[in-house]
């Protein structure tokens, strides 16, 4: 996210539109992968800003694979969400309004990544069992809630 950090050095906290992208990332019978954030200790998909030059699809990608170690083969588009359910304060009082295209696919390499800098879990769950809490913007975007 050096991109947005950089932009932060500029405006501070407040609200700045951030484009990005998110993974449902399947395992072979069809459990999603969630991360536990460490920022606002909830679970929610890998996702992230896209920084210059980069497609939104190299964005999911990257963001997967830096937050599991996974990686996955074709992606199918799901949606891309924007708008008043996709404001969001972060704990450190940074404001987003994310536009957030969100993509689906088969995991297919790596080895998965317990703790990253960004998060200290990462494991696969059944849609009708997603463990508490949820990040509000995962609970949109997998619940339409």
């Amino acid at each position: 996210m050096g991109y947005v950090l950089n932009l932060r050095k500029k405006v501070g906290h407040q609200p700045l539109v951030v484009a990005g992208a998110a993974m449902i990332a399947q395992n072979s019978v069809g459990k999603i992968l969630l991360v536990y954030r460490t920022d606002n200790h909830c679970w929610g998909l890998p996702a992230g800003s896209t920084e210059p030059g980069e497609s939104v699809q190299q964005t999911a990608r990257r963001e997967l694979r830096e937050e599991t170690g996974l990686t996955v083969g074709d992606l199918t588009l799901i949606d891309v969400f924007s708008g008043p359910k996709m404001h969001y304060q972060y704990p450190n009082g940074d404001v987003i309004d994310s536009v957030t295209t969100l993509y689906r696919g088969n995991t297919s390499g790596g080895e998965l990544v317990q703790a990253t800098n960004e998060t200290s879990t990462a494991a696969f769950f059944d849609l009708d069992a997603l463990p508490e809490p949820l990040t509000p913007l995962t609970k949109w975007m997998l619940l339409g809630e």
